[in-house]
């Protein structure tokens, strides 16, 4: 077995940051929400996630019942994010979806001051502390987690990494506040949690790796035993069987079933930007991911198995911080600070996304005007079903949704529960057809509601009697489910 990568170093207090590391981290973090904020105005933002995200802050500020009409499903069944209160709170303040897109991405970009204060604990010199926080900032996940739309365990990453510099620093009491606050974000990070105890225990910390196993068992158990079911009505977690469905049956057909091309490509991508740094002495910090990566290579779902969401951001740590453990094990001479970060930038620009902006998120600019005066014809209170990609427009409402492929078609009463309708069978978005999205339409006119296009094909339709018919606060309708 391995010592622990800070067996030499004695437990201390961060010395605070440089100002330069303090401008940066700002300066970034700014830069980031202007991304998001662009990517958003340019139409490119969905229901899944920032769509739901945002109307579940906003019914939380605005003493709402915070159910999603999307999914029937209260907050604290998605993931058991009981952080999105805290936005909640702002959403109070002001109601705006920068809320989410300004936090993540300053989150993420401040994620570099306890990375700084680890490799301080860990003896780099100051050259390679710059080294790994630009290693950090240039890691293709974070850039791309910033952009695609908001996910609240970006808010946790800082803590994540302080964790970490606690544990190393003998503060279990701060450790342990952090792993409870990373937990708050989402469910999904038990399996970080698990994994630190998976390394602890390699490293014989047997008291801490039981603490961190015991809380991922507990948290584990309290929510599909207790909180899940509590707030679906008896239904437990949803998201295992939709991810491991395909596990079913004899080892051959399992294994038969596997993206091993997939997998062997993520795993190949996710070393790839930070590789070249790791040791020997890196190895008990990987384990910390191990976990992670295995849901992910056996998901049924082959987003999580890229770097374009969200789903490997806390691997991006765990790399960067492996990086510190195999630097503190070199010689002094730093002659190859500079190739590394032209390796690191070069992987960059070809794992991230900031192309796009040359021609994918530009494919929706001749709608922007018709939208902007769509959204002076629609009234707060309306219930809007809208296209996926527009939900984030509009989320700010009791009752709003987008029209699925796979739905069977709704109960009369059902049906009437959206009293406006905003598409563009051209450009149906995810999730959604031209025929689900015509069907609509044609539906609408001969029930005599009262529509308006533009050249863009973009479609109003409003029914006749949606000035009457206003949905009351707190109660999300029961026919929240669009219809196709």
């Amino acid at each position: 077995m391995t010592s622990s990568p800070s067996a030499d170093v004695q437990p201390s207090h961060p010395r605070g940051c440089p100002p330069l590391l303090l401008g940066l981290s700002a300066g970034l973090g700014l830069l980031l929400w202007g991304v998001a904020a662009l990517r958003h105005g340019l139409l490119q933002s969905n229901a899944y996630d920032l769509g739901l995200f945002d109307q579940w802050a906003w019914l939380i500020g605005s003493g709402a019942a915070p159910i999603s009409s999307m999914e029937q499903v209260h907050v604290l069944a998605d993931h058991g994010a009981w952080m999105l209160y805290l936005a909640g709170g702002a959403y109070r303040i002001l109601p705006s979806v920068h809320w989410l897109l300004a936090s993540q991405a300053l989150a993420l970009s401040c994620t570099a001051l306890p990375i700084w204060w680890l490799a301080e604990q860990a003896g780099l010199t100051r050259r390679r502390r710059w080294l790994v926080c630009a290693l950090w900032w240039l890691q293709p996940v974070v850039f791309n987690a910033a952009l695609f739309d908001f996910h609240p365990e970006t808010w946790v990453m800082p803590a994540f990494a302080l964790a970490l510099w606690a544990e190393r620093s003998h503060r279990p009491r701060l450790w342990f506040g952090l792993l409870l606050l990373m937990l708050g974000c989402r469910d999904g990070l038990v399996l970080i949690t698990a994994g630190m105890a998976v390394d602890l225990a390699w490293r014989r910390r047997w008291r801490w790796s039981l603490t961190a196993a015991g809380l991922s068992a507990g948290w584990l158990l309290m929510l599909s035993r207790w909180l899940y079911p509590l707030l679906r009505d008896g239904d437990g977690p949803k998201a295992a069987s939709r991810m491991f469905s395909h596990l079913s049956g004899d080892p051959l057909t399992v294994l038969s079933g596997l993206d091993w091309s997939g997998g062997a490509e993520y795993l190949l991508l996710l070393c790839l930007p930070c590789i070249v740094l790791w040791r020997r002495s890196s190895f008990s910090t990987l384990l910390i991911g191990l976990p992670l990566v295995l849901v992910n290579l056996l998901s049924a779902s082959a987003s999580y198995r890229t770097l374009v969401h969200h789903y490997s951001l806390p691997l991006a740590v765990v790399a960067v911080v492996a990086c510190i453990d195999g630097l503190r094990r070199r010689p002094k001479p730093q002659r190859g600070v500079p190739w590394m970060l032209c390796w690191a930038m070069a992987c960059w620009l070809a794992l991230a996304k900031p192309w796009f902006f040359s021609g994918p998120y530009l494919a929706r600019i001749p709608q922007l005007q018709a939208v902007h005066e769509a959204q002076a014809l629609i009234q707060p209170h309306d219930a809007v079903l809208t296209t996926s990609y527009l939900v984030p427009q509009f989320s700010q409402r009791i009752s709003i949704g987008f029209p699925k492929n796979k739905q069977s078609p709704p109960p009369p009463h059902e049906a009437a529960a959206w009293n406006v309708l905003l598409l563009n069978p051209g450009d149906p978005g995810w999730g959604s057809s031209r025929k689900v999205q015509e069907r609509l339409l044609t539906q609408a006119k001969d029930k005599n509601w009262s529509c308006r296009n533009w050249p863009s094909g973009l479609e109003l339709c409003r029914a006749p009697v949606a000035a009457k018919q206003q949905p009351r606060l707190g109660n999300a309708p029961s026919g929240s489910r669009p219809t196709p």
